[in-house]
């Protein structure tokens, strides 16, 4: 469970720190390539998390373009940081995309009032953010959804190794295969409890109570 919090929670991070503002660049800027970024968002968005594995896997292996550099920086197969940059890779098409839906959402004059008192432009985009914050936390909350679920690609860049790279999901389907549901369906209620806890933190963030 813990290693499962660490390894979505640092990917949730750095696909936030990067999905937001790309997201926002794409949805309030034109420029050339505009049109192709953001075909390559949507196209991340629906790709295959099993996929984006492999293409980590191969990425890493001794024989892979970056498996055979000795940088300290490049994680190795069958590790954490295998599993995190796998779900970078998955989480952060999610994040920018609903972030650009969501500024795209905004109203265009806001942008003109704030423009006319003198605003720059990185205070323009930290003014539509803001007013687009729901939908932008929306993002980061489908960002989370989508790794904190995933199976495929964290089995297959981390190996699914007890005690070094197991988290909740491929627990699940080893215990499953086991045979040993009861304790399958107990590591399942705990994979729930901690989204329901992750989307109450959101709903506060969001200004809202569970009353509402």
């Amino acid at each position: 469970m813990l290693l499962s919090l660490q390894v979505s929670g640092l990917a949730l991070v750095i696909s936030t720190i990067f999905g937001i503002p790309i997201g926002a660049v794409l949805g309030l800027s034109h420029f050339r390539g505009h049109k192709l970024s953001v075909a390559l968002v949507y196209t991340g968005m629906a790709f295959p998390p099993v996929v984006i594995g492999l293409f980590v896997y191969v990425l890493l292996s001794r024989s892979g373009p970056l498996g055979a550099l000795s940088w300290p920086w490049i994680p190795k197969l069958f590790t954490p940081g295998a599993m995190v940059l796998a779900q970078v890779i998955i989480a952060f098409p999610l994040i920018a995309g609903f972030t650009m839906a969501a500024v795209q959402g905004v109203d265009p004059a806001l942008r003109l009032q704030v423009r006319a008192l003198g605003a720059s432009r990185r205070q323009v985009t930290w003014a539509v953010l803001e007013e687009a914050r729901v939908g932008v936390i929306a993002a980061v909350v489908a960002g989370f959804g989508g790794i904190i679920s995933e199976v495929g690609a964290v089995m297959l860049v981390g190996g699914n190794i007890a005690g070094r790279t197991r988290v909740l999901t491929t627990a699940i389907v080893l215990e499953t295969n086991k045979g040993n549901f009861g304790f399958a369906l107990a590591l399942g209620v705990i994979l729930l409890s901690i989204a329901f806890t992750t989307n109450i933190v959101i709903m506060r963030l969001q200004g809202h109570t569970l009353e509402e």
